[in-house]
C-alpha cells in the first residue's frame, strides 16, 4: 500500500467520522450499546454496497464524471433530477451540521480564553479557516486530511483508554430494542462516505484495485470506531443525560462539558475537545470537496479561477445561511440528512447499476458481485430506510 492509498483511506474515514459520530451515542442512547452495535454493522453493509456500486457505475464514464452525469445516462431526466435534489439536500444538510457544530465548538474555545463572539461571527470564522483548503482542490484536502486524521485517530485512542476505567457495564447492558429505529437516520448518515468516491476515482486515475481497497478499508475503520465510541460514551454518561444533551442547542460542546463534569479529569476534557474539533474539520473537508466537484460537473464549468470562486460560493453560502437562520441545526440537519443519504448513496446506485447492467447491457471490467439478488436487496432495504425516516423525521 502506497502513501496515496493511505491518504485515500483516511479521506473515506474522515468523511465518515465527523458530526455523525458525535451524534451517534445521543441518537442511540435509548436503544443501548448492544442493539445499536448490531444495527451499526447492518447499516455499514448497506452503505458499503452502495459505495461500491457508485464506483462501478462511475467507471462506465470518463474521469471527473459525477452523480449528475451518471444518473442522466442511466436513469434519464428523472434520475438526473433526483440526483440533483438529493445531492444538494444531503451535502448542504451535512455542511450546515458541521458549520453549526464547528461554530459551537469554536465559540466554546474562544470563551475559555475570554473572547466572546456571536454565533454568526464564529460560523464565518470556521468557514474562513477551512474553506480555502477546499478551494485549492483534492490534493490540498488530501494532505490536510492526512495530518488531521493522524491526530484524530491518536486522540481517539487516548480518549478511549482514558474513558475505559470509568465505563459502567451496567449502563452498557441497558436499552430497549423498540427505540432502535429512531436512530436509523443518524446511523445511515454516519456512513455517508460514498459522496466522495467520484472525486477519488479521478484522483486515483481509475485504478480499480486501489479504489476498492480504499473504500472497503476506509469504511471499516469508522465502523470499529463507532462501536468503541458508543460503548465509551454510553458506559460513562447515563441515558437521561444523553437524551438531555441531544435536545440541547449546543450538543457538541454540551457533550464534552458533561464528560468534563462527570469525570473531572483535565486530560479527558482536553482529548474530548480536540477530538470533537478534528471530527468536524475532517468531515467538513470531505463533504466540501465532494460538493465542490459535484457542482463543477453539474454546471459543466471549465476550470477557471472565476468559475472556481462561483462554485466556492455556491458550496458554502447556502449552508452558512441555514446555520445563521437556524442556529440549533446540528441534530436536525443530521436527522434529515439520513433521508437524502439513503436515497442518493444506497437506492440510486442500485437503480443505476440495474439500468446499466440489465437494460443498457453495459459491459465493464469491474462489477460488484451479487447480481440481481444484491441489487434487489439493496433497493428493498434502502426503500424501507427511506420510508421509515420520512415517517419518523418528517411526520
Amino acid at each position: 500500500m502506497n502513501i496515496k492509498q493511505f491518504g485515500g483511506i483516511l479521506l473515506i474515514t474522515g468523511n465518515a467520522i465527523g458530526g455523525g459520530m458525535l451524534a451517534l451515542p445521543l441518537a442511540t442512547a435509548q436503544s443501548g450499546f448492544l442493539y445499536s452495535s448490531l444495527f451499526l454493522i447492518a447499516c455499514w453493509g448497506v452503505m458499503l454496497a452502495g459505495g461500491l456500486l457508485i464506483l462501478e457505475v462511475n467507471l462506465w464514464f470518463p474521469p471527473n464524471s459525477h452523480l449528475i452525469s451518471m444518473a442522466r445516462a442511466t436513469l434519464g431526466i428523472p434520475g438526473e433530477i433526483i440526483a440533483w435534489l438529493c445531492y444538494l439536500l444531503l451535502l448542504y444538510a451535512l455542511l450546515a451540521a458541521y458549520i453549526a457544530g464547528g461554530s459551537d465548538f469554536l465559540q466554546g474555545i474562544l470563551q475559555k480564553i475570554n473572547f466572546h463572539f456571536s454565533p454568526i461571527t464564529t460560523s464565518i470564522l470556521f468557514l474562513l479557516i477551512l474553506g480555502p483548503i477546499v478551494y485549492k482542490g483534492m490534493h490540498s484536502v488530501d494532505l490536510m486530511n492526512r495530518i488531521l486524521m493522524g491526530g484524530k485517530l491518536l486522540i481517539f485512542l487516548l480518549l478511549i483508554l482514558c474513558l475505559f476505567p470509568f465505563i459502567s457495564t451496567t449502563q452498557l447492558i441497558q436499552g430497549n430494542l423498540q427505540h432502535l429505529p429512531k436512530s436509523l437516520s443518524i446511523i445511515i448518515t454516519s456512513f455517508g462516505f460514498a459522496a466522495i468516491i467520484p472525486s477519488l476515482r479521478s484522483y486515483f486515475h481509475s485504478n480499480v484495485k486501489q479504489l476498492r481497497q480504499v473504500i472497503i478499508l476506509g469504511s471499516i475503520i469508522p465502523l470499529i470506531c463507532y462501536i468503541f465510541w458508543n460503548g465509551a460514551i454510553m458506559g460513562v454518561i447515563p441515558i437521561n443525560s444523553l437524551l438531555t444533551i441531544a435536545q440541547s442547542n449546543q450538543s457538541t460542546s454540551h457533550l464534552t462539558n458533561t464528560l468534563s463534569y462527570l469525570l473531572n479529569r483535565n486530560s479527558i476534557t482536553l482529548f474530548a475537545w480536540i477530538f470533537t474539533s478534528l471530527c468536524l474539520a475532517t468531515s467538513f473537508l470531505g463533504v466540501g470537496i465532494s460538493l465542490f466537484d459535484f457542482l463543477f460537473d453539474g454546471f459543466a464549468f471549465k476550470q477557471t479561477e472565476k468559475n472556481k470562486f462561483i462554485v466556492y460560493l455556491l458550496t458554502f453560502l447556502p449552508p452558512l445561511l441555514i446555520v445563521l437562520f437556524y442556529p440549533a441545526s446540528f441534530m436536525l440537519a443530521l436527522n434529515y440528512a439520513g433521508i437524502w443519504c439513503a436515497i442518493l448513496l444506497a437506492l440510486l446506485p442500485a437503480l443505476m447499476a440495474w439500468s446499466g447492467r440489465y437494460r443498457q447491457e453495459i459491459n465493464a471490467p469491474y462489477r460488484v458481485r451479487g447480481g440481481k439478488n444484491l441489487l434487489s436487496l439493496l433497493i428493498l432495504s434502502s426503500s424501507i430506510i427511506i420510508a421509515h425516516a420520512i415517517i419518523v423525521d418528517v411526520f
